[in-house]
């Protein structure tokens, strides 16, 4: 797979198959991905990557803790039109796929609580740094992040971001032996292998049109 081809088959994926990941795959994409870019080579991400009883054991408490409140803030954007418009885009299509209602308040609640199980992947990586890092160093995460989601393409895997972790920060910081005070938990990634019949996983996405987002300018 060259990476247009896993740039473009990567998509968000919610409906996995039993299959186990094997460690060696995980290993060989997170010791490749060890280079990607990150200003003044700071390398900020660390992560965990959980299984079977651990990752039950974490998700147990996941399930049965109230959420917090975020450390950071992901819905900004949805203030101006423009955002909210491409947020309802993809929401229609997801919950379309699962016809589910827009007025189905209960259901749209049910499939979104599946975030809480990572959509029973077998995998889920946790990303987190020192708070420390800035705005440079969250975009760098981002980089690391996006670096690995291709790198899982190339080994047959997928996976989905999901922010919503940091509504359980503490549980997870805690599940991890992490020191609340010296650390930022950013999100989790669900990693396994598509069910490609899913219609969860086939629904059409959109993008917005090249020239509406990037200027090429000096070229006549």
């Amino acid at each position: 797979m060259n990476v247009t081809e896993a740039v473009k088959s990567r998509r968000s994926v919610r409906m996995f198959t039993d299959q186990p990941v094997e460690l060696e795959k995980i290993r060989r994409v997170m010791d490749t991905a060890r280079w990607a870019p990150s200003g003044c080579n700071y390398q900020p991400w660390e992560a965990a990557i959980l299984t079977g009883q651990p990752l039950k054991d974490l998700q147990a408490k996941i399930t049965t803790t109230p959420p917090q409140a975020a450390e950071y803030d992901w819905t900004a954007p949805g203030q101006e039109d423009e955002y909210k418009q491409r947020l309802n885009a993809v929401s229609k299509g997801m919950f379309g796929s699962m016809n589910i209602a827009r007025d189905d308040g209960e259901g749209r609640m049910k499939a979104m609580m599946r975030n809480a199980t990572s959509f029973d992947a077998p995998v889920v990586m946790l990303t987190y740094f020192p708070r420390l890092m800035k705005e440079a160093q969250w975009s760098d995460t981002g980089m690391w992040l996006q670096t690995v989601a291709l790198l899982l393409r190339e080994e047959g895997l997928d996976s989905c971001f999901q922010e919503y972790m940091a509504l359980y920060a503490n549980v997870i910081r805690d599940h991890l032996g992490l020191d609340h005070e010296r650390y930022m938990l950013f999100c989790g990634m669900a990693i396994g292998y598509r069910d490609a019949q899913a219609p969860l996983n086939n629904y059409d996405r959109e993008r917005v049109a090249l020239d509406e987002q990037v200027k090429f300018i000096g070229w006549e």
